[in-house]
């Protein structure tokens, strides 16, 4: 076996479109997905897990109906199972999320433009 470390900037490198998720490593049933994101997400939740947003680069807010939450660089947030939300950046924002395997990324939302496929590997 091959023991080899990650590089994630080298692996964002790899991603030129915005919220598409890519998988990068699993443990045990959870993934850990880079993405790059700017702009409006949709609202959405994900009834049945939490949902860890943590910030590579940049700076992201996290739309909840009562409020939100700001993140930068450096930070990270999770979102409880169930809580409606919605991530927005203004500029573009490099992230890491960590989820269980086979999560839609717009949770309950209808399928449309943002909905990326699962388990797509970089």
């Amino acid at each position: 076996m091959k023991h080899e470390a990650l590089n994630l900037a080298r692996k964002l490198e790899l991603i030129d479109e915005q919220w598409t998720p890519k998988v990068v490593a699993e443990m045990n049933d959870y993934q850990f997905k880079l993405v790059k994101v700017e702009g409006d997400f949709v609202w959405h939740s994900h009834a049945d897990t939490d949902e860890t947003f943590i910030v590579l680069d940049g700076a992201l807010r996290i739309d909840f109906r009562d409020g939100c939450v700001e993140l930068g660089k450096g930070e990270m947030y999770v979102v409880p199972s169930g809580v409606e939300h919605k991530p927005f950046a203004a500029q573009e924002a490099k992230l890491l999320l960590i989820e269980p395997r086979g999560v839609p990324n717009t949770g309950d939302a209808p399928a449309g433009e943002r909905t990326a496929d699962n388990d797509a590997w970089i």
